[in-house]
């Protein structure tokens, strides 16, 4: 009866060390998932950051524009031939009618860029979410992993 009890015992520390092995195995799956989303969340926040970087210099060189356009431009702080070139430009149109037609393109593409930073930053706050979700379901089967191994090793 021993022998057999004995054997049975071994038999079951054998399962249980199986069992271990392939729960080290899916934590360490699920380690590499939540680093993969980390690393995808990272890459998108960079792009969103870099595309708002470049939608800012953009309304900021409209912005110069306008004011260049409606003679509101402090000449002192800025490039001189940047200057030249603006006057050189307005100096071009001949009449109210093509001023305001110049003011009404610059304008809109300023607000075309508003709308497309503003999108790009809804897009970015939906993104952070989902991967923020993401890795938060990952943590949570990390640690429901983590309590069976504690409890399969308090056995």
């Amino acid at each position: 009866m021993k022998i057999q009890e004995l054997t049975q015992w071994l038999a079951e520390i054998k399962a249980l060390k199986q069992q271990l092995a392939e729960m080290q195995q899916d934590l360490n799956a699920v380690n590499e998932s939540a680093i993969s989303w980390q690393r995808l969340y990272n890459t998108e926040a960079q792009q969103r950051r870099t595309e708002n970087y470049h939608a800012q210099q953009q309304i900021a060189r409209l912005k110069q524009q306008i004011q260049s356009l409606s003679g509101l431009a402090d000449s002192e702080n800025e490039d001189p031939i940047i200057v030249e070139s603006r006057r050189a430009e307005v100096a071009q149109l001949q009449t109210v009618e093509e001023l305001q037609a110049k003011l009404t393109e610059v304008m809109g593409d300023r607000d075309r860029l508003i709308a497309a930073l503003k999108t790009e930053q809804e897009n970015h706050i939906q993104t952070r979410k989902s991967l923020t979700t993401a890795i938060g379901d990952t943590l949570d089967i990390l640690t429901k992993e983590r309590q069976t191994e504690k409890f399969v090793v308090g056995l």
